[in-house]
């Protein structure tokens, strides 16, 4: 019998977590449909699956359970459980932090819904199809080897290839009911303003009746912080809260890196003093800006030391084996220096941000590329993208958005107009739903419009870097590693120069893979490589943050400073030396 769960730190989506749930993750019947029969035959109504999985995880990983990694285009998945009356007593919704990729879902053999996309969170109400008693889940998913998806690192040739990893079929991130009020709240978006003292929240509510009063209460460190209560006539209400504070908002208020300080508030919606609905989440009070040609946290200069991370483990694939795993990388991260994570075409596990925002860790938000330009792939991209921003706006630790990454998916960008004006598109898109972060519209070279000139260069050595980029000028009218900086018709404006990915290097110990510009022999040599390109990156006096390639091995690309188990290379510690050093 399924129970609810009450532990909200677990909640699936800690930014936006409901009292009353029910996980769903653990074992589910499982077959795949190789000749898509399924739907023909209604197995949504009665069939006996032949085997078992293990959710989230996908077939392809040996957590799973199943571990093949054939491609199998169609998936279905089917859970019994049995509900409570009391539980089904307003509404319920069906929850998926993502499954990839197109999913249909039925409930008692009735058909509920269906989506397209295989990165963002999704959900369906559930209400008219549940019952108290026994009740069957079944999900269908289609996810074809079709470069026109948003597909990230994941290959669809037959073996993976270059970059690019064992590929995730069906439910990848997890599954859960929520129990919500007959009117309730659909989303919340917090805006905060340290220059005015102020966090504006921005409310959908669903099924809305006229006359709700809607409460605010926030705490701070524990401590009641301040309860405010309006009342609203509008579906999309607006409050602004004022974070009034005798002296100067100073630090012990603001979040960064080093202080992550958070405001955690809950949010009631009353009828007449009656509870109808409620949501608690958290934000903090944190600002990303420009100011001639450098970025600012806060309002103060800011370094970012970032690394690259492709979310990828050896026995879970793009699920990470459990919530402390997720939170393990970034004290990882910390311990050898860094201060923040470029999460390289993934869009992450929300719990990882959550992490992000608990320990104090800059995050950079990413699309999933596609590989195939068509009308359909800008539909694609352009829809999963506003549903990632709209989904993670609350996290403070994200300060950076990241339609497109090195051209993927829009080859010869450079003189094609129409993906300019795509990329564009997509930044002009961003900033509509988040002007509040900065946007690098097509990372790493032909650039078009963007907040900030984003770099790839893998040089290895320092000396040979500065020679190449210290005439800044020179260097950003032309290109780094083979490609323009810019695309025709576009050039250099002033923006924060950051070279965006760097290093990738490898070492020689005898295991098949690759890195960039050959391999070191041993800790010292790693070293003394490192430190070379990292503080020749900063005398050239126009850097204003770097992202280092990257966090761990992956499959056939092993230039991580950890193992694919996650075991340090390196001594953390003398790389944060380094990193340490840099001002």
């Amino acid at each position: 019998m399924s129970t609810e769960n009450t532990k909200i730190n677990d909640y699936p989506r800690p930014d936006f977590t409901r009292k009353q749930w029910i996980d769903l993750n653990g074992k589910w019947d499982f077959e795949w449909d190789d000749s898509n029969r399924g739907e023909t035959e209604q197995w949504f109504s009665d069939h006996k699956f032949q085997s078992e999985i293990l959710v989230p995880y996908c077939y392809q990983s040996s957590l799973s359970g199943i571990h093949d990694k054939a491609m199998h285009p169609v998936v279905w998945y089917r859970k019994d459980l049995i509900l409570d009356a009391e539980f089904l007593d307003k509404r319920v919704l069906l929850n998926f932090g993502a499954v990839d990729f197109e999913t249909k879902v039925w409930i008692n053999g009735q058909f509920l819904g269906q989506h397209t996309g295989g990165n963002c969170s999704f959900s369906f109400d559930a209400s008219l199809l549940l019952k108290s008693g026994k009740n069957s889940i079944v999900i269908r998913v289609e996810d074809q080897a079709d470069p026109v998806q948003p597909r990230g690192k994941q290959n669809w040739r037959e073996k993976p290839f270059g970059c690019w990893y064992t590929p995730t079929t069906g439910i990848w991130q997890s599954v859960w009911l929520a129990k919500v009020g007959k009117t309730y709240l659909e989303s919340l978006y917090i805006t905060p303003d340290i220059d005015t003292k102020s966090a504006k929240m921005d409310l959908s509510i669903r099924h809305f009746t006229p006359g709700l009063t809607i409460k605010a209460e926030l705490n701070f460190k524990g401590a009641p912080f301040k309860t405010m209560e309006v009342s609203s006539n509008s579906r999309y209400p607006v409050i602004t809260v004022n974070i009034d504070i005798d002296d100067e908002l100073d630090s012990d208020f603001l979040w960064n890196p080093e202080n992550p300080n958070l405001f955690d508030v809950k949010i009631s919606l009353l009828n007449q003093g009656m509870l109808v609905d409620s949501v608690s989440s958290y934000f903090g009070m944190r600002k990303i800006s420009i100011q001639k040609g450098v970025i600012l946290l806060n309002n103060v200069p800011y370094l970012q030391k970032l690394i690259l991370d492709q979310g990828y483990w050896e026995n879970g694939l793009l699920t990470a084996p459990s919530d402390d795993a997720l939170k393990e990388d970034i004290l990882k991260a910390k311990a050898m220096g860094f201060n923040g994570a470029r999460k390289h075409q993934k869009m992450e596990d929300p719990r990882y941000y959550y992490w992000a925002d608990r320990l104090g860790f800059l995050v950079w938000g990413e699309m999933p590329s596609n590989y195939h330009f068509s009308r359909k792939g800008i539909e694609l991209i352009a829809t999963e993208w506003q549903d990632f921003i709209k989904r993670s706006y609350n996290h403070p630790s994200i300060v950076a958005w990241v339609p497109v990454n090195e051209s993927w998916g829009v080859w010869n960008i450079i003189v094609d107009k129409q993906k300019q004006q795509f990329c564009d598109m997509l930044y002009h898109l961003t900033k509509s739903l988040d002007p509040s972060r900065i946007v690098s519209s097509n990372d790493g070279w032909e650039q078009g419009k963007s907040d900030i000139c984003a770099i790839h260069d893998y040089t290895a050595d320092g000396k040979d870097f500065l020679e190449k980029a210290s005439r800044k000028e020179k260097y950003l009218e032309t290109y780094s590693d083979s490609r323009f900086i810019y695309a025709q018709g576009y050039k250099y404006e002033g923006q924060p120069v950051i070279l965006t990915e760097y290093g990738g290097i490898a070492f020689d110990d005898g295991l098949e893979g690759w890195g960039y510009q050959g391999k070191v022999k041993n800790e010292a040599e790693f070293l003394d490589r490192f430190k070379s390109i990292t503080e020749a990156i900063l005398q050239t006096g126009y850097f204003f943050g770097f992202c280092y390639t990257q966090l761990t091995d992956v499959q056939q690309e092993i230039n991580g400073l950890l193992r694919p188990d996650r075991s340090f290379k390196v001594a953390p510690e003398k790389i944060k030396k380094i990193l340490d050093g840099l001002r």
